[in-house]
Protein backbone atom coordinates (compact mmCIF):
# COMPACT_ATOMS: atom_id res chain seq x y z
CA UNK A 1 0.00 0.00 0.00
CA UNK A 2 1.26 3.48 -0.76
CA UNK A 3 2.87 5.36 2.08
CA UNK A 4 0.95 8.11 3.84
CA UNK A 5 2.63 11.44 4.52
CA UNK A 6 1.94 12.92 7.93
CA UNK A 7 3.59 15.00 10.62
CA UNK A 8 2.72 13.48 14.02
CA UNK A 9 0.16 10.86 13.12
CA UNK A 10 1.14 7.29 12.33
CA UNK A 11 -1.77 5.62 10.61
CA UNK A 12 0.35 3.30 8.53
CA UNK A 13 1.79 1.34 11.48
CA UNK A 14 -0.94 1.28 14.12
CA UNK A 15 -0.34 0.19 17.69
CA UNK A 16 -1.36 -3.36 18.63
CA UNK A 17 -3.89 -2.10 21.14
CA UNK A 18 -5.45 0.31 18.66
CA UNK A 19 -5.83 -1.89 15.58
CA UNK A 20 -9.37 -2.88 16.40
CA UNK A 21 -12.46 -3.47 14.33
CA UNK A 22 -15.96 -3.85 15.66
CA UNK A 23 -17.87 -7.09 15.16
CA UNK A 24 -21.07 -5.09 15.45
CA UNK A 25 -20.01 -1.43 15.41
CA UNK A 26 -22.26 0.08 18.05
CA UNK A 27 -21.12 3.63 17.45
CA UNK A 28 -19.68 5.20 14.36
CA UNK A 29 -16.02 4.97 15.17
CA UNK A 30 -12.83 6.13 13.55
CA UNK A 31 -9.92 4.55 15.35
CA UNK A 32 -6.33 5.60 15.02
CA UNK A 33 -3.16 5.73 17.05
CA UNK A 34 -0.73 8.51 17.77
CA UNK A 35 3.02 8.02 18.08
CA UNK A 36 2.69 10.05 21.25
CA UNK A 37 5.16 10.14 24.16
CA UNK A 38 2.70 9.29 26.92
CA UNK A 39 3.57 10.60 30.35
CA UNK A 40 4.78 8.03 32.82
CA UNK A 41 2.95 7.40 36.07
CA UNK A 42 4.01 5.91 39.36
CA UNK A 43 1.38 4.99 41.91
CA UNK A 44 1.57 3.45 45.32
CA UNK A 45 1.75 -0.35 45.01
CA UNK A 46 2.06 -0.14 41.20
CA UNK A 47 4.25 1.58 38.67
CA UNK A 48 2.57 2.07 35.28
CA UNK A 49 5.12 2.86 32.61
CA UNK A 50 4.16 3.92 29.13
CA UNK A 51 6.29 4.05 26.03
CA UNK A 52 5.37 5.05 22.50
CA UNK A 53 2.30 2.90 21.86
CA UNK A 54 4.26 -0.34 22.01
CA UNK A 55 1.95 -2.29 24.23
CA UNK A 56 -0.01 -2.44 27.43
CA UNK A 57 0.98 -0.84 30.74
CA UNK A 58 3.52 -2.79 32.78
CA UNK A 59 2.77 -2.97 36.52
CA UNK A 60 5.50 -3.44 39.08
CA UNK A 61 5.13 -3.64 42.85
CA UNK A 62 6.39 -0.70 44.89
CA UNK A 63 7.52 -1.12 48.47
CA UNK A 64 5.24 1.13 50.48
CA UNK A 65 2.77 3.99 50.55
CA UNK A 66 4.11 7.48 50.58
CA UNK A 67 3.00 11.07 50.14
CA UNK A 68 5.19 13.60 48.35
CA UNK A 69 4.24 17.25 48.37
CA UNK A 70 3.93 19.07 45.11
CA UNK A 71 7.01 20.83 43.76
CA UNK A 72 6.14 24.56 43.75
CA UNK A 73 8.40 25.16 40.72
CA UNK A 74 6.29 23.12 38.33
CA UNK A 75 4.93 26.19 36.61
CA UNK A 76 1.22 25.58 37.09
CA UNK A 77 0.09 27.64 40.05
CA UNK A 78 -3.51 26.51 40.04
CA UNK A 79 -2.53 22.86 39.96
CA UNK A 80 -0.01 23.36 42.77
CA UNK A 81 -2.62 25.04 44.95
CA UNK A 82 -5.20 22.35 44.19
CA UNK A 83 -2.78 19.61 45.18
CA UNK A 84 -1.77 21.43 48.33
CA UNK A 85 -5.39 21.59 49.45
CA UNK A 86 -5.76 17.86 49.21
CA UNK A 87 -2.46 17.25 50.97
CA UNK A 88 -3.54 19.65 53.72
CA UNK A 89 -6.82 17.74 54.05
CA UNK A 90 -4.88 14.53 54.48
CA UNK A 91 -2.59 16.16 57.03
CA UNK A 92 -5.61 17.30 59.08
CA UNK A 93 -6.70 13.69 59.38
CA UNK A 94 -9.65 13.90 56.99
CA UNK A 95 -8.17 11.03 54.96
CA UNK A 96 -6.20 8.39 56.74
CA UNK A 97 -4.63 6.22 54.03
CA UNK A 98 -3.18 7.86 50.96
CA UNK A 99 -1.20 7.13 47.83
CA UNK A 100 0.76 9.30 45.44
CA UNK A 101 0.82 9.74 41.67
CA UNK A 102 4.00 11.16 40.13
CA UNK A 103 3.56 12.52 36.62
CA UNK A 104 6.69 12.95 34.48
CA UNK A 105 5.90 15.89 32.23
CA UNK A 106 7.38 16.00 28.74
CA UNK A 107 7.01 19.71 28.14
CA UNK A 108 10.26 21.72 28.65
CA UNK A 109 8.23 24.32 30.52
CA UNK A 110 7.00 21.69 32.98
CA UNK A 111 9.93 19.33 33.01
CA UNK A 112 9.89 18.62 36.74
CA UNK A 113 7.97 15.84 38.44
CA UNK A 114 4.47 16.64 39.69
CA UNK A 115 3.06 14.63 42.59
CA UNK A 116 -0.64 14.36 43.35
CA UNK A 117 -1.86 12.75 46.56
CA UNK A 118 -5.07 10.75 46.76
CA UNK A 119 -6.87 8.46 49.23
CA UNK A 120 -6.31 4.73 48.79
CA UNK A 121 -9.32 2.49 49.47
CA UNK A 122 -8.93 -0.40 51.88
CA UNK A 123 -11.37 -2.42 49.75
CA UNK A 124 -9.34 -4.51 47.32
CA UNK A 125 -11.88 -4.26 44.45
CA UNK A 126 -12.17 -0.50 44.74
CA UNK A 127 -8.41 -0.08 45.10
CA UNK A 128 -7.96 -1.93 41.79
CA UNK A 129 -10.43 0.43 40.10
CA UNK A 130 -8.50 3.38 41.52
CA UNK A 131 -5.55 2.17 39.49
CA UNK A 132 -7.78 2.12 36.41
CA UNK A 133 -8.87 5.65 37.28
CA UNK A 134 -5.24 6.82 37.32
CA UNK A 135 -4.63 5.24 33.92
CA UNK A 136 -7.79 6.82 32.53
CA UNK A 137 -7.04 10.24 33.94
CA UNK A 138 -3.47 10.21 32.62
CA UNK A 139 -4.39 9.17 29.10
CA UNK A 140 -7.10 11.83 28.93
CA UNK A 141 -4.67 14.41 30.31
CA UNK A 142 -2.14 13.69 27.58
CA UNK A 143 -4.26 13.05 24.49
CA UNK A 144 -7.84 14.38 24.78
CA UNK A 145 -8.64 16.71 21.90
CA UNK A 146 -9.80 19.55 24.16
CA UNK A 147 -6.85 20.73 26.30
CA UNK A 148 -9.27 22.69 28.53
CA UNK A 149 -11.09 19.43 29.36
CA UNK A 150 -14.44 21.13 28.77
CA UNK A 151 -13.23 24.18 30.73
CA UNK A 152 -12.58 22.36 33.99
CA UNK A 153 -9.60 21.53 36.20
CA UNK A 154 -8.87 17.96 35.13
CA UNK A 155 -6.31 17.38 37.86
CA UNK A 156 -8.84 18.32 40.51
CA UNK A 157 -11.25 15.89 38.85
CA UNK A 158 -8.87 13.06 39.64
CA UNK A 159 -8.67 14.07 43.27
CA UNK A 160 -12.42 14.55 43.55
CA UNK A 161 -13.16 11.16 42.00
CA UNK A 162 -10.62 9.41 44.21
CA UNK A 163 -12.27 10.89 47.31
CA UNK A 164 -15.73 9.85 46.04
CA UNK A 165 -14.48 6.28 45.57
CA UNK A 166 -13.17 6.00 49.13
CA UNK A 167 -16.44 4.90 50.86
CA UNK A 168 -17.44 2.54 48.04
CA UNK A 169 -17.34 -1.23 48.45
CA UNK A 170 -17.85 -2.64 44.94
CA UNK A 171 -16.00 -2.37 41.65
CA UNK A 172 -19.21 -1.57 39.75
CA UNK A 173 -19.87 1.43 41.95
CA UNK A 174 -16.27 2.58 41.51
CA UNK A 175 -16.45 2.22 37.71
CA UNK A 176 -19.56 4.37 37.71
CA UNK A 177 -17.40 7.14 39.18
CA UNK A 178 -14.95 6.86 36.29
CA UNK A 179 -17.83 7.05 33.81
CA UNK A 180 -19.16 10.07 35.66
CA UNK A 181 -15.76 11.75 35.47
CA UNK A 182 -15.56 11.12 31.72
CA UNK A 183 -19.09 12.46 31.18
CA UNK A 184 -17.95 15.89 32.39
CA UNK A 185 -15.78 16.16 29.27
CA UNK A 186 -18.93 16.71 27.20
CA UNK A 187 -17.86 14.21 24.54
CA UNK A 188 -20.06 11.10 24.15
CA UNK A 189 -17.34 9.31 22.17
CA UNK A 190 -14.80 9.45 25.02
CA UNK A 191 -15.80 6.56 27.23
CA UNK A 192 -14.68 3.43 29.06
CA UNK A 193 -16.11 -0.04 28.45
CA UNK A 194 -15.86 -3.15 30.57
CA UNK A 195 -13.54 -6.05 29.76
CA UNK A 196 -16.51 -8.12 28.62
CA UNK A 197 -17.75 -5.35 26.33
CA UNK A 198 -14.25 -4.85 24.97
CA UNK A 199 -13.85 -8.49 24.05
CA UNK A 200 -17.15 -8.30 22.19
CA UNK A 201 -15.92 -5.15 20.47
CA UNK A 202 -12.84 -6.82 19.01
CA UNK A 203 -13.32 -8.80 15.87
CA UNK A 204 -12.88 -12.57 15.97
CA UNK A 205 -10.60 -14.37 13.55
CA UNK A 206 -13.54 -15.92 11.71
CA UNK A 207 -15.57 -12.72 11.47
CA UNK A 208 -18.59 -14.34 13.12
CA UNK A 209 -20.70 -12.98 15.94
CA UNK A 210 -23.69 -14.51 17.70
CA UNK A 211 -26.53 -12.04 17.77
CA UNK A 212 -29.40 -10.49 15.83
CA UNK A 213 -27.51 -8.41 13.24
CA UNK A 214 -28.15 -4.86 14.43
CA UNK A 215 -25.79 -1.91 14.05
CA UNK A 216 -26.78 0.62 16.74
CA UNK A 217 -25.50 4.03 17.74
CA UNK A 218 -26.17 6.60 20.44
CA UNK A 219 -27.44 9.75 18.77
CA UNK A 220 -25.34 12.51 20.40
CA UNK A 221 -28.02 15.22 20.45
CA UNK A 222 -30.84 13.12 21.95
CA UNK A 223 -28.98 10.27 23.64
CA UNK A 224 -31.37 7.80 21.99
CA UNK A 225 -30.17 4.47 20.62
CA UNK A 226 -30.87 4.39 16.90
CA UNK A 227 -30.43 1.68 14.29
CA UNK A 228 -27.70 2.47 11.77
CA UNK A 229 -28.26 -0.69 9.75
CA UNK A 230 -29.19 -4.35 9.82
CA UNK A 231 -27.05 -7.14 8.42
CA UNK A 232 -28.84 -8.38 5.32
CA UNK A 233 -30.75 -11.58 6.00
CA UNK A 234 -30.22 -11.35 9.76
CA UNK A 235 -33.05 -11.85 12.30
CA UNK A 236 -33.39 -8.07 12.72
CA UNK A 237 -33.58 -7.59 8.96
CA UNK A 238 -36.21 -10.32 8.56
CA UNK A 239 -38.26 -8.75 11.35
CA UNK A 240 -38.52 -5.49 9.43
CA UNK A 241 -36.35 -3.31 11.68
CA UNK A 242 -35.13 -0.36 9.63
CA UNK A 243 -32.44 2.29 9.61
CA UNK A 244 -33.48 5.18 11.87
CA UNK A 245 -35.65 3.10 14.18
CA UNK A 246 -35.10 3.83 17.85
CA UNK A 247 -34.29 0.96 20.19
CA UNK A 248 -36.41 1.58 23.29
CA UNK A 249 -36.28 -1.63 25.36
CA UNK A 250 -34.43 -4.94 25.46
CA UNK A 251 -36.17 -7.76 27.31
CA UNK A 252 -38.41 -5.22 29.01
CA UNK A 253 -35.52 -3.05 30.23
CA UNK A 254 -35.60 0.61 29.28
CA UNK A 255 -32.45 1.80 27.54
CA UNK A 256 -32.30 5.37 28.81
CA UNK A 257 -28.68 6.35 29.29
CA UNK A 258 -27.30 2.98 28.15
CA UNK A 259 -24.35 3.10 25.76
CA UNK A 260 -24.32 1.45 22.35
CA UNK A 261 -21.79 -1.11 23.57
CA UNK A 262 -23.94 -2.04 26.58
CA UNK A 263 -27.03 -2.40 24.38
CA UNK A 264 -25.15 -4.55 21.87
CA UNK A 265 -23.95 -6.77 24.71
CA UNK A 266 -27.57 -7.36 25.71
CA UNK A 267 -28.51 -8.20 22.11
CA UNK A 268 -25.72 -10.73 21.67
CA UNK A 269 -25.90 -14.23 23.09
CA UNK A 270 -25.69 -17.91 22.31
CA UNK A 271 -27.23 -19.24 19.12
CA UNK A 272 -30.62 -20.78 19.88
CA UNK A 273 -31.61 -18.20 22.46
CA UNK A 274 -33.74 -15.17 21.71
CA UNK A 275 -34.18 -11.57 22.79
CA UNK A 276 -37.25 -9.30 22.75
CA UNK A 277 -36.78 -5.71 21.61
CA UNK A 278 -39.14 -2.76 21.57
CA UNK A 279 -38.56 -0.34 18.72
CA UNK A 280 -40.02 2.98 17.69
CA UNK A 281 -40.32 3.70 14.00
CA UNK A 282 -38.26 6.82 13.55
CA UNK A 283 -40.02 7.73 10.33
CA UNK A 284 -43.45 8.01 11.93
CA UNK A 285 -44.96 10.46 14.37
CA UNK A 286 -44.28 9.74 18.02
CA UNK A 287 -47.57 7.99 18.71
CA UNK A 288 -48.23 4.70 20.47
CA UNK A 289 -49.00 2.86 17.24
CA UNK A 290 -45.40 3.42 16.07
CA UNK A 291 -44.02 1.27 18.91
CA UNK A 292 -43.79 -2.49 18.51
CA UNK A 293 -42.20 -5.45 20.23
CA UNK A 294 -40.31 -8.06 18.24
CA UNK A 295 -38.86 -11.37 19.44
CA UNK A 296 -35.58 -12.04 17.64
CA UNK A 297 -33.71 -15.36 17.57
CA UNK A 298 -29.95 -15.18 17.96
CA UNK A 299 -27.95 -16.66 15.09
CA UNK A 300 -24.42 -16.73 13.72
CA UNK A 301 -23.96 -13.45 11.87
CA UNK A 302 -21.29 -13.57 9.19
CA UNK A 303 -19.67 -10.19 8.74
CA UNK A 304 -17.92 -9.78 5.42
CA UNK A 305 -16.80 -6.20 4.77
CA UNK A 306 -17.22 -6.40 0.97
CA UNK A 307 -19.91 -7.59 -1.40
CA UNK A 308 -19.92 -6.99 -5.14
CA UNK A 309 -21.99 -7.51 -8.27
CA UNK A 310 -22.06 -6.54 -11.94
CA UNK A 311 -24.93 -4.36 -13.13
CA UNK A 312 -25.38 -4.46 -16.93
CA UNK A 313 -27.33 -1.60 -18.48
CA UNK A 314 -27.90 0.08 -21.81
CA UNK A 315 -26.59 3.62 -22.18
CA UNK A 316 -28.57 6.33 -24.04
CA UNK A 317 -26.54 5.69 -27.20
CA UNK A 318 -27.50 2.01 -27.18
CA UNK A 319 -24.20 0.68 -25.85
CA UNK A 320 -24.51 -2.14 -23.30
CA UNK A 321 -22.02 -1.59 -20.51
CA UNK A 322 -21.14 -3.20 -17.20
CA UNK A 323 -21.06 -1.31 -13.92
CA UNK A 324 -19.19 -2.78 -10.99
CA UNK A 325 -21.17 -2.48 -7.77
CA UNK A 326 -19.12 -2.71 -4.55
CA UNK A 327 -20.70 -2.42 -1.12
CA UNK A 328 -18.41 -1.75 1.84
CA UNK A 329 -20.07 -2.62 5.14
CA UNK A 330 -17.38 -1.56 7.61
CA UNK A 331 -13.73 -0.55 7.75
CA UNK A 332 -12.08 -3.67 9.10
CA UNK A 333 -8.40 -4.56 8.99
CA UNK A 334 -9.00 -6.47 5.74
CA UNK A 335 -11.26 -3.91 4.05
CA UNK A 336 -8.61 -2.49 1.69
CA UNK A 337 -7.27 -5.87 0.62
CA UNK A 338 -10.81 -7.19 0.10
CA UNK A 339 -11.63 -4.08 -1.93
CA UNK A 340 -8.56 -4.61 -4.14
CA UNK A 341 -9.52 -8.21 -4.74
CA UNK A 342 -13.08 -7.24 -5.69
CA UNK A 343 -11.87 -4.58 -8.15
CA UNK A 344 -9.39 -6.93 -9.79
CA UNK A 345 -12.18 -9.46 -10.34
CA UNK A 346 -14.55 -6.82 -11.73
CA UNK A 347 -11.86 -5.43 -14.03
CA UNK A 348 -11.23 -8.91 -15.40
CA UNK A 349 -14.94 -9.15 -16.23
CA UNK A 350 -14.88 -5.97 -18.28
CA UNK A 351 -16.63 -3.40 -16.09
CA UNK A 352 -16.44 0.18 -17.35
CA UNK A 353 -17.65 2.13 -14.33
CA UNK A 354 -18.16 1.72 -10.58
CA UNK A 355 -20.67 2.35 -7.82
CA UNK A 356 -19.16 2.32 -4.32
CA UNK A 357 -21.93 1.89 -1.75
CA UNK A 358 -21.15 3.32 1.71
CA UNK A 359 -24.75 3.53 2.86
CA UNK A 360 -25.25 2.44 6.48
CA UNK A 361 -21.51 1.97 6.96
CA UNK A 362 -20.85 3.25 10.51
CA UNK A 363 -17.06 3.45 10.21
CA UNK A 364 -14.15 1.57 11.74
CA UNK A 365 -10.40 1.96 11.38
CA UNK A 366 -9.18 5.30 10.07
CA UNK A 367 -6.24 3.60 8.40
CA UNK A 368 -8.58 1.25 6.54
CA UNK A 369 -10.56 4.22 5.20
CA UNK A 370 -7.40 5.94 4.00
CA UNK A 371 -6.09 2.74 2.43
CA UNK A 372 -9.36 2.29 0.53
CA UNK A 373 -9.19 5.90 -0.69
CA UNK A 374 -5.74 5.24 -2.17
CA UNK A 375 -7.16 2.44 -4.28
CA UNK A 376 -9.06 5.06 -6.28
CA UNK A 377 -6.64 8.03 -6.28
CA UNK A 378 -3.34 9.01 -7.92
CA UNK A 379 -0.52 11.32 -6.93
CA UNK A 380 0.04 13.14 -3.65
CA UNK A 381 -3.55 14.04 -2.86
CA UNK A 382 -4.67 15.12 0.60
CA UNK A 383 -6.96 12.45 2.04
CA UNK A 384 -8.07 14.21 5.22
CA UNK A 385 -7.05 17.11 7.44
CA UNK A 386 -6.74 16.46 11.16
CA UNK A 387 -6.77 19.11 13.88
CA UNK A 388 -4.93 18.26 17.07
CA UNK A 389 -5.60 19.47 20.61
CA UNK A 390 -3.49 22.57 20.02
CA UNK A 391 -5.44 23.55 16.92
CA UNK A 392 -2.69 22.55 14.49
CA UNK A 393 -3.84 21.44 11.05
CA UNK A 394 -2.16 18.19 10.00
CA UNK A 395 -2.95 17.11 6.43
CA UNK A 396 -2.53 13.42 5.65
CA UNK A 397 -1.36 12.96 2.06
CA UNK A 398 -0.59 10.07 -0.23
CA UNK A 399 2.89 9.78 -1.67
CA UNK A 400 3.07 8.77 -5.32
CA UNK A 401 -0.29 7.02 -5.30
CA UNK A 402 -1.41 4.84 -8.20
CA UNK A 403 -5.12 4.06 -8.58
CA UNK A 404 -6.13 0.54 -9.55
CA UNK A 405 -8.68 1.91 -11.99
CA UNK A 406 -9.57 5.25 -13.55
CA UNK A 407 -13.07 4.22 -14.60
CA UNK A 408 -15.89 6.62 -13.69
CA UNK A 409 -16.98 6.34 -10.06
CA UNK A 410 -19.95 7.41 -7.94
CA UNK A 411 -20.32 6.91 -4.21
CA UNK A 412 -23.61 6.23 -2.41
CA UNK A 413 -24.05 7.69 1.09
CA UNK A 414 -26.89 8.22 3.56
CA UNK A 415 -27.57 9.16 7.16
CA UNK A 416 -26.01 5.86 8.27
CA UNK A 417 -22.66 6.67 6.62
CA UNK A 418 -20.45 7.82 9.47
CA UNK A 419 -16.91 8.47 10.56
CA UNK A 420 -14.44 6.57 8.33
CA UNK A 421 -17.18 6.44 5.66
CA UNK A 422 -17.29 10.22 5.71
CA UNK A 423 -13.49 10.44 5.54
CA UNK A 424 -13.48 8.21 2.45
CA UNK A 425 -16.41 9.96 0.79
CA UNK A 426 -14.83 13.35 1.43
CA UNK A 427 -11.45 12.24 0.05
CA UNK A 428 -12.96 10.90 -3.19
CA UNK A 429 -15.31 13.84 -3.64
CA UNK A 430 -12.99 16.74 -2.81
CA UNK A 431 -10.22 15.33 -5.01
CA UNK A 432 -12.61 15.23 -7.97
CA UNK A 433 -12.63 11.45 -8.23
CA UNK A 434 -16.29 10.75 -7.52
CA UNK A 435 -19.74 12.31 -7.30
CA UNK A 436 -21.73 11.61 -4.12
CA UNK A 437 -25.31 10.42 -4.39
CA UNK A 438 -27.84 9.80 -1.65
CA UNK A 439 -28.63 11.69 1.54
CA UNK A 440 -26.72 13.78 4.06
CA UNK A 441 -24.27 11.66 6.09
CA UNK A 442 -24.28 11.13 9.86
CA UNK A 443 -21.80 13.86 10.78
CA UNK A 444 -19.06 12.44 13.00
CA UNK A 445 -15.85 14.38 12.50
CA UNK A 446 -13.87 13.06 15.46
CA UNK A 447 -11.21 10.37 15.72
CA UNK A 448 -10.79 8.07 18.72
CA UNK A 449 -7.82 6.15 19.99
CA UNK A 450 -8.47 2.92 21.91
CA UNK A 451 -6.25 1.65 24.72
CA UNK A 452 -6.71 -1.56 26.64
CA UNK A 453 -6.18 -0.88 30.35
CA UNK A 454 -4.54 -3.14 32.91
CA UNK A 455 -7.83 -4.80 33.93
CA UNK A 456 -8.93 -5.64 30.37
CA UNK A 457 -11.29 -2.69 30.04
CA UNK A 458 -10.81 -0.23 27.17
CA UNK A 459 -10.65 3.53 27.06
CA UNK A 460 -11.88 5.37 23.96
CA UNK A 461 -10.51 8.91 23.71
CA UNK A 462 -11.32 11.54 21.13
CA UNK A 463 -7.82 12.63 20.10
CA UNK A 464 -8.44 14.74 17.00
CA UNK A 465 -11.03 16.39 14.82
CA UNK A 466 -10.97 16.17 11.07
CA UNK A 467 -12.00 18.19 8.04
CA UNK A 468 -12.37 17.03 4.46
CA UNK A 469 -9.54 17.76 1.98
CA UNK A 470 -11.40 20.91 0.92
CA UNK A 471 -11.63 21.93 4.61
CA UNK A 472 -15.34 21.20 4.93
CA UNK A 473 -16.57 20.65 8.48
CA UNK A 474 -18.11 17.22 9.00
CA UNK A 475 -18.75 16.91 12.75
CA UNK A 476 -22.47 17.36 13.55
CA UNK A 477 -22.92 18.63 9.98
CA UNK A 478 -22.34 15.67 7.71
CA UNK A 479 -21.64 15.70 3.99
CA UNK A 480 -24.32 16.81 1.56
CA UNK A 481 -24.26 14.69 -1.62
CA UNK A 482 -24.14 16.18 -5.10
CA UNK A 483 -27.39 14.47 -6.03
CA UNK A 484 -30.21 13.54 -3.68
CA UNK A 485 -32.08 10.30 -4.20
CA UNK A 486 -35.47 9.57 -2.66
CA UNK A 487 -38.17 6.98 -3.21
CA UNK A 488 -40.31 9.63 -4.90
CA UNK A 489 -37.81 9.69 -7.76
CA UNK A 490 -39.00 6.24 -8.77
CA UNK A 491 -42.18 7.93 -10.00
CA UNK A 492 -40.36 10.41 -12.21
CA UNK A 493 -41.65 10.55 -15.81
CA UNK A 494 -39.92 8.01 -18.02
CA UNK A 495 -39.44 10.51 -20.77
CA UNK A 496 -37.11 12.54 -18.55
CA UNK A 497 -34.43 9.94 -19.20
CA UNK A 498 -33.30 10.15 -15.58
CA UNK A 499 -34.63 6.79 -14.47
CA UNK A 500 -35.13 3.99 -16.92
CA UNK A 501 -35.83 0.31 -16.56
CA UNK A 502 -32.68 -1.59 -15.78
CA UNK A 503 -31.52 -4.81 -17.33
CA UNK A 504 -31.28 -7.87 -15.14
CA UNK A 505 -28.68 -7.59 -12.37
CA UNK A 506 -26.77 -10.24 -10.52
CA UNK A 507 -28.49 -9.43 -7.21
CA UNK A 508 -32.25 -9.06 -6.94
CA UNK A 509 -31.78 -6.69 -3.99
CA UNK A 510 -30.43 -4.08 -6.43
CA UNK A 511 -33.59 -4.08 -8.52
CA UNK A 512 -35.61 -0.92 -8.07
CA UNK A 513 -33.02 0.77 -5.84
CA UNK A 514 -33.63 4.40 -6.73
CA UNK A 515 -30.15 5.53 -5.70
CA UNK A 516 -28.49 2.95 -7.94
CA UNK A 517 -30.68 4.09 -10.80
CA UNK A 518 -29.64 7.69 -10.18
CA UNK A 519 -26.01 6.56 -9.92
CA UNK A 520 -26.23 4.89 -13.32
CA UNK A 521 -27.57 8.09 -14.81
CA UNK A 522 -24.67 10.05 -13.32
CA UNK A 523 -22.19 7.52 -14.69
CA UNK A 524 -23.74 7.87 -18.15
CA UNK A 525 -23.20 11.63 -17.87
CA UNK A 526 -19.56 11.15 -16.89
CA UNK A 527 -18.96 8.74 -19.76
CA UNK A 528 -20.61 11.05 -22.27
CA UNK A 529 -18.51 14.00 -21.08
CA UNK A 530 -15.41 11.84 -21.37
CA UNK A 531 -16.31 10.91 -24.93
CA UNK A 532 -16.99 14.53 -25.85
CA UNK A 533 -13.61 15.65 -24.56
Amino acid sequence: MNTLHRSHLDLNTPCPVSSIYTKIPQTPTSITCYKHPFSCFSVTRYRITRSRCKGLPVAKALPKTKVTKTNPQVGNGELVESNRKLVDSIARGLIGVVAAVSVCLDSPAMAESLTIAFPASRTHEVNAVQRTLVETWGLIRETFVDPTFNHQDWDSKLQQTMVEMLPLRTADAAYSKIKGMLSTLGDPFTRIISPKEYQSFRIGSDGNVQGVGLFVNTEPKTGHLVVLSCVEGSPADRAGIHVGDELVEINGERLNGISGEAAAQKLRGHVGTSVTVKVHNGKKLAIDSSFREVRLPREFIKLSPISSAIIPHRTPDGHVSKTGYVKLLAFSQTAADDMKHAIYELENQGVESYILDLRNNPGGLVKAGLDVAQIWLDGDETLVNTIDRDGNMLPINMINGHALTHDPLVVLVNEGSASASEILAGALHDNGRAKLIGNRTFGKGKIQSVTELHDGSALFITVAKYLSPALHTIDQVGITPDVQCTTEMLNAPKESGLLRKKSAVSSSSLEGDSCILVAEHELDNQESKGSAS
